[in-house]
């Protein structure tokens, strides 16, 4: 069999199973076509040759029992090859990180403008930086800055050192195990960005099964989904330069965090290439709301 007639065949069998796409994918073709290349070793831009050599036994037989396990266990297909890409850059991932999909991936191509001077830029952190998808991409765009990433998982703080390995930043790059600001003293960032977990129990319940594959505590949040979100505005004027700004996504509790936080003038972004939920809010803004 060859990778094309691999790829068509598991796009017939995903489509004819009840699966749910949104890790990396949106549909039946692009998740076979993702796994077949990356089980066969071949680059996802290569020669039309490639893709009509007979691929080798062992090798078909590797990938036929990760079609398998996707089908019959719903594992996100990023989590059976252990490779994933954020911002047009290639990580390590497993079952202890979330599978990057957040549309910071368009804030940081676009380098936050208008919303930043990237020039100005020297001192970024990540809170809950999972993988280090975040991170490390913000790293590579803006590459007179330091990055400190946090989170509070040790098996994230690992998968995170890989990637910083993987992607020879550790010059720049300094992956941090902290309770968000916890362990970062008095230390002060010309940017902010997390990506935090903002699901409440209820809607925990209602998400599809290859959701259950993700770490919960990466997911999943006190009262309501809101309770991280609710600290990081509380705390983080104090670890914020003067002309500071935070960047924070909410996914789907974005309307729950407007009910609950109406005094912070939060600012929501659009974004080209889909997704939203994600907003942001200046130093100053922050010192306003207990002024006013």
């Amino acid at each position: 069999m060859t990778p094309r007639e691999l790829i068509q065949r598991t796009e017939k069998q995903f489509s004819e199973a009840n699966l749910f796409y949104g890790h990396g994918t949106d549909n039946a073709l692009d998740e076979a076509f993702y796994l077949v290349m990356v089980g066969t070793g071949l680059a996802f831009d290569c020669n039309e040759e490639e893709l009509e050599k007979t691929i080798p036994a062992d090798v078909l037989n590797k990938i036929e029992r990760l079609i398998d396990r996707r089908i019959n266990q719903h594992i996100p297909v990023a989590y059976l090859v252990n490779r994933a890409w954020f911002a047009g850059y290639e990580f390590y991932v497993d079952e202890h990180v979330l599978i990057p999909r957040s549309p910071f991936a368009e804030l940081i191509t676009s380098e936050f403008l208008p919303w930043l001077k990237p020039a100005n830029v020297k001192s970024i952190l990540d809170i809950g930086t999972g993988s280090g998808c975040i991170a490390i991409a913000c790293a590579h765009m803006f590459p007179e800055a330091k990055v400190d990433a946090v989170d509070i998982d040790a098996a994230a703080i690992n998968v995170a050192n890989k990637n910083v390995s993987l992607h020879a930043l550790e010059d720049r790059v300094r992956i941090i195990r902290s309770n968000l600001y916890q362990q970062l003293k008095n230390k002060k960032y010309d940017l902010i960005v997390s990506n935090p977990p903002y699901v409440g129990n209820a809607e925990m319940q209602t998400l599809p099964e290859e959701y259950k594959h993700e770490p919960v505590h990466a997911l999943e949040a006190d009262k309501n989904g809101l309770d991280i979100v609710e600290r990081i505005l509380k705390q983080s004027k104090h670890f914020l330069n003067d002309d500071g700004v935070l960047f924070v996504e909410v996914g789907n509790s974005m309307e729950a965090v407007m009910e609950a936080f109406p005094s912070y003038p939060l600012t929501w972004l659009e974004f080209e290439q889909g997704g939203d939920g994600l907003f942001l809010i200046s130093k100053s803004e922050l010192e306003s709301v207990d002024i006013g």
